[in-house]
């Protein structure tokens, strides 16, 4: 069973390969997670280190990463407000990714919990997040207490690059 940490900008910095091979394989796969095909693993390292790393270091994004003995294999990012002193309350989990290779046992909605649980314990009440519409993930939020508050047609271009609705969720903790 993976083991899940939260990673400091250190442990994040060297996570970076493996996190690599994680979001490559989930574009591969046809995610929805911000990138279209072509999409290589130099890609996703570039951008863990060039738009990931400084929210880690900075504490504007908390970040855990899911280890066995062979390396990451998933991952969720708890994005906090702190520009509008109006928001503090609330934060946006992104970056939910687990590799192909270890779906299917639950990892997915033990990386949800983990960030839901370390909002809470930072006085967040209000978590948002977003999905394309239809996709695997949409179940899992429904399925983990997530309600659905709306749905904007053609919001984001798939991993083809084809325009896909996005459905968004929020959880009050």
């Amino acid at each position: 069973m993976a083991e899940i940490v939260q990673a400091d900008a250190t442990m994040f910095a060297a996570a970076v390969p493996d996190l690599a091979e994680v979001l490559a394989d989930a574009v591969e796969d046809g995610a929805p997670v911000g990138f279209v095909l072509p999409f290589t693993v130099a890609d996703a390292a570039a951008w863990w280190r060039g738009e990931v790393a400084g929210s880690v270091a900075d504490g504007g994004a908390l970040l855990w990463l899911a280890r066995t003995p062979e390396g990451v294999v998933g991952t969720v990012q708890l994005h906090l407000t702190r520009t509008y002193t109006n928001g503090l309350h609330r934060a946006e989990v992104a970056k939910l990714l687990v590799h192909r290779k270890a779906r299917g046992q639950g990892l997915g909605r033990r990386l949800l919990a983990t960030a839901e649980a370390a909002a809470a314990e930072r006085g967040i009440t209000a978590l948002m997040l977003d999905t394309m519409t239809g996709s695997p993930a949409e179940t899992l939020y429904a399925t983990a207490g997530w309600t659905r508050y709306g749905v904007m047609p053609d919001h984001s271009a798939d991993a083809f690059g084809v325009l896909q609705p996005t459905t968004f969720f929020y959880k009050l903790l």
